[in-house]
């Protein structure tokens, strides 16, 4: 089974079940960010954690087994660009990008954010002039090598 595939199928057993995200986080012992992004294909995860999300939607071991399987990451980026939240989080990092980079290697020295030794936390904060969204990003300091 391909990624492709395999993401149209939870997706479409996440809403025939009813389950959350959240749910699904706790089925696998894992983020609900990190199982949503692994079922949208772009991380993989154990066997157990995979064995696990097949079982809490009812899905096989095909699925199970191309949940382990290495993605490649960004193949929807050209697709995802459209959509409006995924194009606000990209105006974001287009307006606020280049200082985020200039107050982080103030703070760190001339280095990157890993996202790789990384997580990613989605909270809601109730609010009366409208509920806000709070995005935590995560990611450890690697400097620059110089040689």
């Amino acid at each position: 089974m391909d990624k492709h595939l395999m993401r149209e199928t939870i997706l479409e057993a996440k809403h025939q079940k009813g389950v959350s995200w959240e749910s699904l986080g706790k089925a696998t012992g894992m983020s609900p960010v990190f199982i949503c992004s692994a079922c949208l294909g772009e991380n993989s995860v154990e066997s157990e954690q995979a064995k696990a999300l097949a079982s809490a939607l009812d899905l096989g071991d095909d699925i199970a087994r191309t949940l382990t399987e290495y993605p490649n990451k960004g193949q929807r980026a050209a697709e995802m660009i459209t959509d409006p939240l995924v194009y606000r989080l990209n105006e974001v990092v287009m307006v606020y990008g280049e200082t985020l980079k200039e107050v982080i290697q103030e703070k760190f020295g001339d280095g990157i954010m890993s996202a790789i030794d990384f997580t990613m936390d989605v909270d809601k904060v109730e609010d009366p002039k409208g509920d806000r969204v709070v995005l935590t990003l995560n990611g450890k300091f690697l400097p620059y090598k110089r040689w």
